[in-house]
């Protein structure tokens, strides 16, 4: 009995094989962060959800010969933009990336950016 007193009591006593956490805001309550959203005076962001201009202006063919159109959906650097960032439904993002493919293989559009 007294050995196993003995070992209880040093296990207790040992410290852990495990470094406490140390760093910036370890252990401190979290604060909201300034400007935020939730607070007097911050303005909440309101997110439009994005229609896709083909389906609104009622544009069924999108033609690899139609630059100008194809331009708005190609990035400065010559990649495809993805459809999160304009808006356009799935459908008429497959038919826009082949035609924007199509025109790069004719060269009417480039395949990267100049520099």
């Amino acid at each position: 009995m007294a050995d196993e007193t003995s070992t209880q009591s040093s296990e207790q006593q040992a410290p852990s094989s495990r470094p406490a956490h140390s760093g910036p805001g370890a252990g401190a309550p979290r604060t909201p962060r300034p400007g935020g959203s939730g607070g007097p005076g911050g303005r909440k962001f309101f997110r439009r959800k994005k229609v896709c201009k083909f389906c609104t202006e009622k544009i069924d063919a999108i033609s690899y010969r139609d630059v100008r159109l194809l331009q708005g959906f190609v990035a400065e650097r010559g990649k495809i933009v993805p459809r999160r960032l304009t808006g356009v439904c799935t459908r008429h993002q497959r038919r826009l990336s082949l035609a924007i493919k199509q025109s790069r293989n004719i060269a009417l559009l480039a395949f990267a950016a100049r520099f």
